[in-house]
């Protein structure tokens, strides 16, 4: 071989190397990757259909996948936000539940009216109620239910969660896969926790057809405050036709006012 030879074999394989080398961006989106998973956020295998029918909302979680397997926060301040946030989550259930499995709904002061889930299309049926007599033996009972494989999703009303409970829950799911919600009620001040996103729902005026009487259905004012991430945001939600549907609300513009 001579020295030509080798000098244009040595060229080939430094512009094949460089050719072969992952881009820079390439190389941020494998980090990214990387540390979902390192934080116990799963991608969701082919054909598991976790498409929650939550819309533009799911292109504020990582991948635009709602993120199941994981513990979801809900906040509430009045008894009116915590009935909004149990409708919402309700229709978060509905869509988990075509996957089979049950869904757990633990409380220490079960106030939900079980045939008013069907408005949701959840059948009370598939919703096992545990009434938990001691509010400090809540979270316990939670954890252990969450280590359930054959349970879909749960549902926990308490009104206190640390940080090192959330994360003692977190953990629980990443083995099982099964989809948490707290709902927290009465919350003063939101600390810190570990829980995969926050959330606070509040109710909205809902819209009537017109020359209908009566009430029209179900919309709540959407916050999603946290995401691990993902890309927090607001939007206006109505249930109609057993799905959420985002509503754009035309902005009033006030006409200016003219001085002499």
């Amino acid at each position: 071989m001579t020295a030509a030879t080798g000098i244009r074999i040595k060229w080939f394989s430094i512009f094949n190397y460089h050719s072969m080398a992952p881009s820079k961006e390439q190389l941020i989106s494998k980090l990214r990757q990387d540390m979902l998973r390192w934080e116990g956020f799963r991608p969701p295998l082919p054909g598991a259909g976790h498409n929650l029918g939550l819309g533009p909302i799911a292109a504020a979680f990582p991948g635009s996948v709602f993120p199941t397997g994981a513990i979801h926060e809900f906040i509430s301040s009045s008894p009116e936000d915590t009935a909004a946030s149990g409708g919402f989550i309700v229709g978060l259930v509905q869509k988990l539940l075509n996957n089979g499995g049950a869904c757990l709904w633990v409380s220490y002061t079960r106030r939900i009216y079980p045939p008013a889930l069907k408005l949701f299309g959840v059948d009370p049926d598939r919703v096992i109620f545990v009434d938990v007599p001691l509010q400090k033996d809540l979270l316990w009972v939670t954890e252990e239910a969450l280590k359930c494989e054959g349970v879909a999703a749960l549902i926990c009303e308490t009104q206190s969660l640390n940080f090192t409970e959330s994360q003692r829950l977190q953990l629980a799911v990443e083995k099982s896969q099964v989809t948490g919600f707290i709902l927290r009620k009465d919350v003063k001040k939101a600390n810190t926790t570990a829980c995969m996103t926050r959330w606070q729902i509040r109710t909205v005026r809902s819209q009537l057809r017109t020359g209908m009487p009566g009430v029209g259905h179900p919309r709540w004012q959407v916050e999603l405050l946290k995401v691990r991430n993902g890309k927090p945001g607001s939007w206006t939600v109505e249930w109609k036709k057993q799905s959420f549907q985002t509503v754009i609300i035309p902005q009033t513009i006030q006409p200016s006012r003219r001085y002499a």
